[in-house]
């Protein structure tokens, strides 16, 4: 019996079991309330849908397998006789149509080809489904008891990273709990809780190390860094490699085989995944060239490093992490920070005193001890390098798999120590380094040792800026060459490099030259208010003090590209203005998520384009020469892109937002006191819990929630026992209308208008009820062919009755080349709401489909949204959007930013011009900018009020990359 609650003790409700399913087909969510699924629905499953863009690619037909696959089958063996062995699949053309209505096709590599073969590796009959799974109970959540523990150590362990103290304490809570009914928690302790995270089988991969120490000539008085020992931490990176390729989550998002994509109408070459470009095919080929390796699985190895700080306010905080890629994988599921990029080791960092700092010994040994480190870490996979060995896929079959060193991400101090260069120079061509772009020839491996055998190390230094004494790890492998996969690296080379250590700083030198110190400070004041005063975008970050931050991230840099041209135009010249525009256009046209042969030519003419008029930083006095190694690297990516396909997938943004999960996070968790160990078992635990969630989900264990799936055993037991049936057809006694327990049926009051008459003057649009009269006479009469202002208001239907506001709206749609899921899509919130966070109201920009069939936004409109509502007229709901209309202006995008040009549209008597359209015209959200021109700003504008401030604006396609797509 519940106790009583005392009066001076306000009455809290129960906690309530009722769960909610979406009812939306393939999504698994639960909600505690009505309410709750209503806000989702709208949300997630939005009543704004765009115009019918390109699914999702899936580059292979293979299903995904029942469940993964133990450790001991990953790796099989090669057994039989050579005869057996060298038994290859027949040898044909292999071409296929791809993607939806067939506007694409594939010509396969025929012979590194992927083909399934028995666990001895011998090849099976085209059609032989893989080997029956290991049969696994759907009950068996070995180590745990069930599923509520998993997801209590997910839920400690992963996303409240719950420390060990708190953890007891909560459990000490929930045992209070339980003590009435004889119950207990899930753990009886966080010790309890770390080793039976431990014990899971899946996904364990152990740490090993090494230790290294000089061993050369000491001299009399030799520094200390001499006797130092240096520890090196590694997982083994082919039990890694073989734990991604029998991923189930990959079998469907992973390439079998090289192969040149093309489309259709044309056979335009398509640059997308790493198995699509040529070095792939390049190297597939020279593999080939050993019978014994025909009708295998070329995997290439990609590999990033790069120091980072975990903690700017105390002592030793830097680590040198260690990541492992596979190129199979699609590009899609890196950007989706899947766990298809592995730390798989910590370098160490030698440090000496300032004295010995610039010591050349100290300074090789450094050096060389990264390349002996990785050569140590990447020794077992060299072996299948050169001869295949057998791995389980995700799909459940078996391959002959040969791997291979491909590209290594790095920004351009890591390049140098890989390399082996001088600073200064070029990783990836010979031109010296006081003009770097004048066009030579590329480095490669045989020409380094042709140079080593007639040079001496001071030439090499000088005339060729090469570390002699160095050898490069890459020489330890077959096929390997450093200076050749040296990937591209869009977020250190152009967008901190040339953008803002470049443009940026040199465009405040050119003020200062131009105008003195006094009106600098007032100029720069106002480009900071003109970047603050740029409107709400959803995931446009805000710069309320302009650009005066002291210390800057990527991300502060990537905001900023969106915003920085608008800004500046009018006090810089028109080439300044050129330059960011090339660089900018460069920028989001290698980043996008399909380049084609087209792409490549607009790539090189951007960057023609931006070594043409950033010489006004020249003749201006601002810089004396222009040979910059991040900057001259944006001549080398049309053919890095032909090499690897397109460069999204391989940039250094990948390894630094894995910093946070693999290094900052598992620092922070720790003691801080010889914190690396503990760091290596936070990764352990965090791949085993990833593992065993992969199983789980594998064999259909995880759908619903926790409570939804134990209110659903429970009521099959119920009604099992009570012999209740489950047939539709057998009445019961609840009313399916009737509310919940415990869920109240009366609804919140709202703020917005509830009929037309309140909204019309909510927007102060005395023309509202027209409008709404006109947009239903078109639903009403789809074949009309008369303009709709042709229609007198006494022939359209009229509606004054009761409507629902809403103060935002969803939009999905296919937008691989930005930050979205698995698949490529993205939801995007449009706001349109007469208060946002409390400040001031907001009213989003919209491109609205209006039927042309003409591609990116020569098809579109622009408008703002002033509300979303929704009503029902004769049985048929309309959700529908008041827009406010804005014109196009000219034919082109301006010659100057690259952007088209808006003004606001007016009706012949002046007055704004309106519409009521569907919301299902709506294509997705637009940012505008404000054309500022040559004044400055007035202080009194800020975001809440630019787009009612000014007569034009920008249509800002570098808001994000789709934008780009559709507004170039």
């Amino acid at each position: 019996m519940p106790g009583i609650v005392p009066r001076t003790q306000v009455a809290r409700r129960d906690f309530s079991a009722f769960q909610v399913p979406c009812g939306n087909v393939g999504c698994k969510r639960f909600f505690k309330t009505t309410a709750g699924r209503t806000k989702h629905i709208l949300s997630a499953h939005p009543i704004v849908s765009p115009p019918a863009s390109p699914e999702p690619h899936i580059s292979h037909p293979n299903d995904i397998a029942d469940n993964p696959f133990q450790d001991d089958e990953l790796l099989g063996q090669l057994t039989g006789d050579n005869e057996a062995l060298r038994a290859s699949p027949p040898l044909s053309v292999h071409a296929e149509f791809y993607g939806p209505g067939n506007l694409l096709y594939r010509n396969y590599h025929t012979l590194l080809d992927g083909q399934p073969c028995d666990k001895h590796g011998h090849f099976l009959p085209e059609g032989t489904p893989p080997p029956p799974p290991e049969p696994k109970s759907p009950n068996d959540w070995t180590p745990f008891r069930n599923r509520a523990e998993f997801e209590t150590a997910e839920y400690f362990y992963i996303q409240n990273q719950t420390p060990a103290g708190q953890v007891d304490h909560l459990l000490d809570l929930w045992a209070t709990t339980l003590l009435k009914s004889g119950g207990s928690p899930p753990f009886a302790d966080h010790k309890d809780l770390y080793a039976t995270i431990d014990s899971i089988t899946l996904g364990d991969m152990k740490w090993e190390g090494f230790s290294c120490k000089y061993t050369g000539k000491k001299p009399d008085g030799y520094p200390p860094w001499m006797d130092g020992t240096y520890d090196v931490w590694y997982r083994d990176p082919q039990e890694v490699v073989l734990n991604m390729l029998a991923n189930p989550s990959y079998s469907n998002e992973m390439d079998y085989q090289p192969y040149r994509e093309y489309a259709t109408n044309g056979d335009e070459r398509q640059l997308r995944d790493f198995m699509s470009a040529d070095w792939a095919w390049n190297q597939a080929d020279i593999i080939a060239g050993d019978p014994e390796t025909i009708g295998s699985t070329f995997v290439p190895i990609i590999l990033g490093s790069d120091k980072t700080t975990v903690s700017v306010a105390t002592g030793n905080n830097e680590y040198y992490p260690l990541y492992l890629l596979i190129g199979n994988v699609h590009n899609n599921v890196r950007h989706a920070h899947q766990d298809a990029l592995v730390v798989i080791g910590f370098l160490a960092m030698p440090k000496t005193t300032k004295k010995h700092a610039d010591d050349p010994k100290f300074r090789k040994f450094r050096r060389q001890l990264f390349h002996s480190s990785l050569s140590r870490i990447l020794a077992s996979l060299r072996p299948g390098m050169s001869k295949p060995e057998i791995a389980k896929f995700g799909d459940g079959h078996f391959r002959r798999v040969i791997y291979g060193l491909g590209p290594y991400i790095a920004d351009y101090e890591e390049q140098v120590l890989l390399a082996c260069i001088v600073r200064f120079w070029c990783p990836r061509c010979c031109s010296h380094c006081d003009n770097l772009d004048t066009p030579s020839g590329p480095r490669y491996h045989e020409y380094h040792e042709a140079l080593f055998e007639a040079g001496t190390y001071g030439e090499l230094w000088t005339e060729f800026g090469i570390v002699a004494d160095l050898i490069p790890f890459t020489n330890d492998f077959p096929r390997a060459d450093i200076h050749e996969t040296m990937a591209p690296d869009i977020l250190h080379q152009v967008i901190k490099g040339a953008f803002k250590d470049h443009l940026m700083d040199w465009v405040e030198k050119y003020l200062v030259l131009t105008h003195g110190r006094t009106e600098v400070d007032r100029i720069l004041d106002d480009i900071d208010h003109r970047i603050a005063a740029v409107a709400s975008f959803s995931g446009l970050r805000r710069f309320p003090q302009g650009r005066g931050f002291k210390q800057w991230t990527g991300d502060d840099s990537k905001a900023l590209m969106k915003v920085y041209i608008p800004a500046i135009e009018g006090h810089v010249p028109t080439d300044v203005v050129r330059t960011f525009h090339a660089l900018l256009e460069f920028c989001y046209l290698v980043r996008q998520n399909t380049i084609t042969e087209h792409t490549l030519d607009e790539i090189q003419d951007a960057v023609s384009r931006f070594h043409q008029y950033h010489e006004v930083f020249k003749t201006s006095g601002v810089v004396s020469m222009f040979s910059l190694p991040r900057q001259h690297s944006l001549m080398h990516y049309v053919h890095v892109i032909q090499l690897f396909g397109a460069p999204n997938g391989l940039c250094s943004s990948i390894t630094e937002s894995k910093h946070i999960k693999a290094v900052k996070e598992p620092w922070r968790r720790s003691s801080k006191y010889k914190a690396l160990g503990q760091m290596l078992v936070t990764n352990q635990r965090l791949s085993k819990l990833a593992a065993a969630r992969v199983d789980f989900e594998s064999r259909g264990m995880l759908k619903g929630t926790c409570l939804s799936a134990e209110l659903e055993a429970l009521s099959a037991y119920t009604n099992a026992c009570l012999g209740m049936s489950d047939d539709p057809n057998v009445p019961n006694d609840e009313d399916p209308n009737d509310p919940p327990p415990n869920q109240a049926t009366s609804c919140a009051e709202t703020k917005r208008a509830r009929n037309v008459l309140a909204l019309t003057e909510e927007l102060h649009l005395p023309s509202l009820p027209a409008l709404i009269c006109r947009f239903l006479y078109e639903k009403t009469h789809p074949d009309n062919t008369l303009d709709i202002y042709d229609i007198t208001l006494a022939a359209c239907p009229r509606y004054e009755g009761k409507i629902s506001v809403f103060n935002s709206a969803c939009s999905r749609f296919y937008a691989p080349s930005d930050l979205s899921g698995i698949g490529g899509m993205r939801v995007e919130h449009i706001r349109s709401c007469p208060m946002w966070r409390n400040e001031f109201s907001r009213h989003d920009c919209v491109f609205v489909n209006t039927g042309s069939d003409t591609e990116g936004i020569r098809g579109l409109d622009v408008a703002r949204v002033r509300a979303f509502f929704s009503f029902n007229y004769a049985g048929t709901v309309y959700p529908c959007a008041v827009v406010r209309w804005f014109n196009v202006i000219g034919g082109s995008p301006d010659p100057e930013t690259g952007m088209w040009v808006v003004r606001p549209a007016y009706n012949a008597n002046h007055a704004p011009m309106h519409t009521i359209i569907h919301a299902d015209t709506i294509y997705r959200a637009a940012h505008l900018i404000p054309i500022y021109g040559n004044q400055f700003v007035p202080l009194d504008i800020t975001l809440h009020v630019s787009y009612d401030a000014f007569r034009a604006y920008y249509v800002n396609k570098y808001v994000d990359h789709h934008a780009f797509e559709i507004a170039s």
